[in-house]
């Protein structure tokens, strides 16, 4: 895809590019998902003592490297493996992070802790995706960069 070039103008309404960023969005979400669902499972589970900010913390770190796991299975599909492990790396990690900080600021906000109930894991994806949306959008329109 290419970038826009100095006479085009970005718009916001461009049904194709928000389509495109979803699904780039929506695949990210559920690498992100995979790691923190399961870091905060774990200590709601064993009953680990650790404060929230640090659960938390280990929940980001682990959704971010789940993530890049999951693009580089699916980039490897495309590429040489050592090439789509860089380029998952690559990615925008403003994206990765936007989401990761909205799922777990969400989940703190709703159930005061790090805890998974049932009610509370659909406003975490909910965040998790609107979050980084827009930049996604913007990165893919005005830039022409994508993680697929």
């Amino acid at each position: 895809m290419a970038t826009l070039s100095q006479n085009s103008a970005f718009t916001w309404q461009c049904r194709h590019t928000w389509r495109r960023a979803s699904v780039n969005t929506l695949w990210c979400l559920l690498g992100c998902s995979i790691g923190d669902f399961g870091t905060i499972a774990f200590f709601q589970l064993s009953g680990i003592g650790w404060p929230v900010w640090a659960i938390m913390a280990l929940a980001i770190l682990n959704g971010l490297l789940t993530s890049i796991l999951l693009e580089t299975v699916i980039l490897s599909r495309q590429m040489a493996l050592g090439l789509a492990f860089r380029t998952a790396v690559g990615m925008s990690l403003i994206s990765m992070i936007a989401m990761e900080l909205a799922m777990n600021l969400t989940d703190v906000a709703l159930t005061g802790g790090a805890m998974l109930t049932w009610w509370v894991i659909p406003p975490m994806l909910i965040a998790g995706f609107i979050a980084p949306l827009p930049y996604n959008y913007w990165r893919l329109k005005a830039l022409g960069k994508a993680c697929h």
